[in-house]
């Protein structure tokens, strides 16, 4: 691909807020390449993180992909990061009042809708690649966005937990909870053990995702938290190996600036599986193509530039450039910066 120019077929894994800003910018960059030829963009496709995933009150909640829905769609919280823009919580409180629910988790009434929709198509049998599908019909996102696999393989982390001793029990125990109790309710104060997606060595991607990745241009790995956005998509029985065999150039973007993550709460999670919060060994816990890793290029912040030869020695090619996803123009600037560092 040395020296390509103009349109490309992309595959993006994603998930968080961070996923759906690197995505829009990617939709930006793509859409500015379409024009600089006349041309129509593909929409490019966006293999979205299942693993947050949950059961909530009856309905089937999918936040990674509804982020990724709502930002496309120009119809997301920017404020929060999260849920619907202009969003009420009538539901939620009388949920609250009833004792249903998660009272630290907080549903929109317009999310709800969401959900409702996408529990009810569920139950009458559509996939949930099916029920992705007809929740993008309703927007024009300029992007085909797919679930990393149709089974559910939930996040479930191992936790370290001396308040959940009753006082007869020596030193702390081992508590299992899903991730969003562990993210959103105790905002990862607990120490996390290990994670896990339970089912997930049986499961298979999701239609669509394997063919997407082997006739891509480019795959770029998303700025989003290496161990529970990313790591579950790469989890999924075929996408690693899909990835590594792949024709096109894997482009990856470091969650890490400065020595510091962007946002959340990634830090404890790397330190659970024995990475450091660095842009190099991040790039190390992906690994190289050339040793049997995923990465062609990683793309390091301005801040981090001294990590570059590190990074050069794993076998993998540093692009330095602004990782700062600070609006629409800077999402789009680092979107094109990593589409370049795959044409090299």
């Amino acid at each position: 691909m040395t020296g390509r120019t103009g349109l490309l077929r992309v595959v993006v894994l994603a998930g968080g807020v961070g996923g759906s800003k690197f995505s829009l910018g990617v939709r930006t960059a793509l859409n500015r390449r379409a024009d600089a030829e006349a041309a129509a963009p593909d929409p490019f496709t966006i293999v979205a993180n299942t693993g947050d995933d949950l059961w909530l009150s009856g309905v089937r909640l999918q936040p990674d992909v509804d982020s990724i829905v709502y930002a496309l769609a120009g119809v997301n919280d920017t404020v929060r990061g999260w849920g619907r823009a202009g969003d009420s919580e009538r539901v939620n409180h009388e949920l609250q009042q009833w004792g249903a629910g998660w009272p630290w988790f907080t549903l929109g009434d317009l999310d709800l809708g969401t959900h409702l929709a996408r529990t009810g198509w569920l139950r009458e049998g559509l996939t949930p690649t099916q029920v992705l599908e007809r929740m993008s019909a309703r927007w024009p996102l300029g992007a085909r966005v797919l679930p990393m696999t149709d089974a559910e393989v939930d996040s479930i982390v191992t936790v370290s937990d001396s308040s959940a001793s009753a006082g007869d029990l020596d030193g702390d125990i081992e508590r299992p909870m899903h991730f969003q109790e562990w993210w959103t309710r105790h905002r990862a104060a607990l120490r996390p053990l290990r994670f896990d997606n339970p089912g997930i060595g049986a499961a298979v991607a999701a239609p669509g995702v394997l063919d997407a990745i082997a006739q891509a241009d480019v795959v770029l790995i998303a700025p989003s938290n290496p161990v529970v956005s990313i790591g579950p998509i790469l989890a999924v029985p075929g996408i690693r190996a899909g990835l590594r065999a792949t024709p096109a150039r894997v482009v990856g973007v470091s969650p890490i600036i400065g020595g510091r993550v962007v946002r959340g709460m990634a830090d404890v999670c790397l330190t659970a599986i024995g990475v450091e919060t660095t842009a190099a060994a991040v790039a190390a816990h992906y690994g190289a193509r050339s040793s049997e890793g995923l990465l062609d290029s990683w793309l390091i912040a301005e801040e981090d530039a001294a990590s570059a030869a590190e990074i050069g020695r794993l076998g993998i090619r540093p692009v330095v450039a602004p990782l700062w996803m600070r609006d629409a123009a800077t999402s789009a600037e680092l979107a094109e910066a990593a589409l370049r560092a795959a044409e090299f």
